[in-house]
């Protein structure tokens, strides 16, 4: 697996193919590990050339100092350059959303942006919520996904077994996590009228995180933002998967006709 070393840390990356197709990259959201998109990435591979990869201080990449957005922000252009990835997809999750703002607007390479659970302001973060969703403690991380999915998606047993232990394998604990979470909160936007490029904004009906509000604020303030509700709760794209990957396979291939 490809690995890129950037300001001391080493991260992993792993990319579908080497075709020509567009690039659709994956930021994960606060302290999740490459797991989160095991429903998205491969369901697009083939019409496109998916890019998946661990944020600093998650799964085997480098728990180094600093967690900055703009330090961040630098991994992915570093782990797309490594990739020699020109123009690219970005599909953000919380933190990763953010992530993903800041790099169309410092680096203008992304063509489009797809958005889950991202607020204009980090203070509209919910603290208390965001830290039961990481526990400290291992053995409460089947509790905490109360917090990620319904209580239907919840009953599905084998499914949630793979996330526990997922998470437990892969998520950033102790700094790594701690430094994910001020990241966050300490987001701003710049100007987001500068921002042309399409963007979907999607948002669970019930995140408990980041209300639902805070996303339709984000896209009304996107020159050309659209909102999509989506049924769930703060990862309502993996309890949603297969409708949410069709909206952003639909998404991302309008953008590309739009630029033929």
């Amino acid at each position: 697996m490809p690995t890129v070393t950037t300001d001391g840390t080493t991260l992993r990356y792993e990319l579908s193919d080497e075709s020509d197709a567009p690039t659709v990259a994956f930021v994960p959201d606060v302290g999740f590990g490459p797991w989160v998109w095991s429903w998205q990435a491969p369901a697009l591979s083939g019409p496109y050339r998916t890019l998946v990869y661990a944020a600093r201080g998650t799964d085997s990449s480098d728990p180094a100092e600093p967690y900055t957005l703009d330090r961040l922000v630098a991994d992915l252009a570093a782990v797309l350059g490594d990739a020699d990835v020109r123009r690219v997809h970005l599909v953000g999750a919380g933190l990763g959303g953010m992530v993903a703002l800041r790099y169309a607007r410092e680096y203008g390479r992304a063509r489009s942006l797809s958005l889950f659970g991202v607020p204009k302001s980090g203070d509209r973060i919910d603290d208390e919520a965001l830290s039961a969703l990481h526990p400290s403690d291992p053995s409460r991380l089947r509790w905490s996904l109360s917090l990620a999915f319904t209580d239907r998606f919840l009953a599905e047993s084998g499914t949630v077994d793979r996330i526990v232990e997922w998470r437990k394998a892969e998520d950033a604990t102790g700094e790594a996590l701690e430094g994910h979470r001020s990241a966050a909160l300490g987001f701003e936007t710049e100007p987001l009228y500068e921002l042309s490029l399409p963007t979907l904004v999607c948002h669970g009906t019930d995140d408990p995180v980041v209300p639902t509000a805070a996303g339709e604020k984000l896209a009304e303030a996107l020159p050309r933002g659209r909102f999509e509700a989506v049924s769930g709760k703060r990862c309502c794209y993996i309890e949603q998967a297969r409708a949410v990957t069709d909206a952003v396979d639909g998404f991302v291939d309008s953008v590309d006709s739009a630029d033929r």
